[in-house]
């Protein structure tokens, strides 16, 4: 099986306490967003098998590792551990989703080897939470009010078709880092999640408001502030840092605008594409 596995955006998260285990709760609406990885699935004789496509541009930010340490590879394996299927499989993955850049990459294609796996065996897999703490949400995408470490999920009012820009610079954040300088402030300014839900039911243009991004507020990259400014230069009806960062999402009420945006940005050496909020997290393509 090939499928193209969906990218996600935070359109509101914020980060609301921590687990004993060293976990952070939080509160979030997640959104797939029609940036996608291509993801191969073939079953195999035995042993696991892992090939890569990465964008030059993206691995100078993060080196992907293309073996048992990906995610994907790791996820294979426990799916056969799982169920007990002796044979193994062949992945290739087709980047076209920025590392380090808290849109859920590695998830989404950990989600979509379990989805073609599960496709190919006839078999389940039956805690993806214990995979990546985002991989139960990529297995529905759409839009969802997110809690917990990421496994409580409701999904709410379809807020697919609207048109993005999604940049983002050289610099990446680690997971732990940002999560580190979140605990570390004094008085954080919370954005309003159930104000955003809320919002997106209604369909009211009180969502461009509501969005915003805690994390924003702890890590302070200068390539996220100057990517906000051109996309609001640009006529951004929102713009906020996804994730723990370090991609920016802007939200554009035409397509003219935003591809021009986009443009603006790829000319000050930024990684910049224009694409839409979709319902579903895949694409079956074979």
């Amino acid at each position: 099986m090939r499928v193209k596995a969906a990218a996600k955006i935070n359109l509101a998260l914020d980060v609301t306490g921590k687990l004993p285990n060293g976990y952070h709760t939080l509160e979030s609406v997640f959104q797939t967003v029609g940036l996608y990885d291509e993801v191969s699935v073939e079953l195999a004789g035995e042993g696991i098998s892992l090939t890569c496509e990465v964008p030059e541009s993206f691995a100078e930010s993060d080196e992907i590792p293309c073996d048992e340490r990906n995610i994907a590879y790791k996820t294979a394996k426990k799916f056969f551990e799982e169920n007990g299927i002796d044979s193994g499989c062949r992945i290739h993955i087709k980047k076209g989703i920025p590392s380090q850049a808290g849109m859920g990459g590695g998830s989404t294609d950990a989600a979509a080897v379990i989805y073609c796996l599960s496709k190919l065996t006839g078999k389940s897999f039956s805690a993806p939470e214990k995979i990546g703490a985002d991989v139960p949400f990529f297995l529905t995408g759409g839009t969802a009010y997110v809690e917990g470490i990421g496994e409580k999920i409701t999904p709410i009012a379809d807020f697919s078709g609207k048109i993005l820009v999604i940049a983002k610079g050289k610099e990446g954040v680690s997971t732990i880092e940002a999560y580190g300088a979140a605990d570390a402030l004094e008085n954080p300014v919370h954005p309003d999640v159930q104000g955003l839900v809320k919002a997106i039911s209604d369909n009211s243009d009180e969502v461009y408001s509501c969005i915003g991004n805690l994390f924003e507020d702890a890590i302070h990259l200068d390539e996220v502030a100057d990517i906000k400014a051109k996309m609001a230069e640009n006529g951004a009806l929102a713009a906020c840092m996804t994730g723990s960062g370090s991609a920016v999402f802007g939200i554009f009420d035409t397509s003219e605008k935003a591809a021009d945006c986009a443009d603006k940005l790829k000319a000050c050496g930024y990684f910049a594409q224009t694409c839409e909020t979709v319902s579903k997290a895949f694409e079956i393509l074979v």
